[in-house]
């Protein structure tokens, strides 16, 4: 169960800041440099032994191995995936266009710059490595020293992969989709079945507004949406709601995001989805206001909210109280159990992305668990 039980519980978004050591070692296997296999997995579970270590230090509930085997949270699929041996076709921001400049720094990061999405030219199919399972085997043993926390492991959605890899096989939208919820199943099913709860990332549901079908009106993007959340209910049908929580996000990116789509346009669709935690950016100058949404949007039975309560695009450490105050927010609205305190994004949503500090990221972490205990204090006393 993800609910809060006696307090505000706290958990994160996905990617955590890396060694620089790996960093370096990823970056060379991006670029096709031989890299020895087991000293690249030994760095990884290394790593993820470190970041877990650290996630309990600063008092989160919730934790994960900071995506530390994956180039990025999108991109890794190339490396697990059948079928992607094509072109990529470079993504456009309907914001940044507006903001040359800006778009030429955003695109400059040294993560995104050398981020690897060859296009569909193929089936799409499971391959055949155990990539996920090694995922599993690393947080476990990670949470052998912590056995009190609980665990849990991203995946890229169906929708979040075609937004990312241009479809140059499938005769339509929906075939490719199926296509890619079916390699992805396994993966989805491997989370779950080794106990873990399975976090879909699904930028594909908000920021796809303003770039896979900027072309698209509102009701077309919602079309496009509700075919995204059905291949993705049919890749966890198996799969209990209550192990499975939603990520949407407008684009982890400091850019103008004045044309993302507002929240009241696609909770619905959203909440359509299987999964019954729904983690979303709440912090950020363009969608901290949006809690009144829930002024208007019963959640149903069954759903958990986990909102950003710090920001992933900033150096500032967001004070306690402040915290607090966000947290609060959302319990008056849907009820204290039903709120889990999170962050608006990953930290290092590709490899060699620093938009935070490192050593920032771990006091934000802590400013938050602070903030979820002078909630409690406020809600369960």
């Amino acid at each position: 169960m993800q609910e809060s039980t006696e307090r505000f519980r706290t958990t994160h978004t996905g990617s955590l800041p890396r060694p620089e050591s790996l960093v370096k070692t990823m970056f060379a296997k991006e670029e096709g440099v031989p890299v020895e296999p087991r000293a690249l997995a030994d760095a990884i579970a290394a790593a993820v032994r470190q970041c877990v270590a650290k996630q309990v230090e600063a008092g989160i509930d919730v934790v994960n191995d900071g995506e530390m085997s994956k180039p990025s949270y999108a991109t890794y699929v190339k490396d697990r995936l059948e079928g992607f041996g094509g072109t990529s076709h470079p993504l456009q921001y309907q914001d940044l266009v507006d903001f040359p400049e800006l778009a030429r720094r955003v695109f400059g990061d040294p993560g995104r710059a050398r981020r690897k999405t060859p296009g569909c030219n193929a089936p799409v199919r499971a391959g055949t490595g155990d990539d996920a399972k090694s995922d599993t085997a690393n947080l476990r043993a990670a949470l052998t020293a912590t056995p009190a926390h609980a665990g849990f492991l991203t995946a890229a959605s169906p929708g979040l992969v075609s937004l990312f890899f241009h479809n140059g096989y499938y005769p339509t939208h929906a075939a490719y989709l199926d296509a890619i919820a079916a390699a992805m199943q396994p993966e989805y099913e491997a989370i779950v079945g080794d106990g873990f709860i399975l976090q879909l990332d699904c930028p594909d549901l908000a920021m796809g507004r303003h770039i896979q079908f900027a072309h698209l009106d509102l009701p077309g993007f919602r079309a496009m949406a509700r075919l995204h959340v059905a291949a993705l209910n049919r890749a966890v049908a198996n799969l209990p709601p209550e192990r499975m929580r939603l990520h949407l996000c407008w684009g982890n990116y400091e850019g103008p995001h004045h044309y993302d789509v507002p929240l009241a346009d696609i909770l619905d669709i959203v909440l359509e989805a299987r999964p019954a935690g729904l983690s979303f950016e709440a912090a950020n100058p363009r969608h901290a206001h949006e809690y009144t949404v829930f002024d208007e949007v019963k959640l149903p039975p069954g759903k958990v909210l986990i909102p950003g309560v710090i920001e992933s695009k900033s150096n500032f450490i967001e004070h306690p109280e402040l915290i607090a105050q966000r947290i609060g927010r959302y319990a008056e609205r849907v009820g204290r159990e039903n709120v889990v305190a999170g962050g608006d994004c990953g930290f290092g949503t590709w490899v060699g992305q620093a938009a935070v500090d490192p050593g920032v990221v771990w006091a934000k972490l802590a400013a938050m668990a602070e903030g979820a205990r002078i909630a409690t204090r406020r809600f369960w006393r």
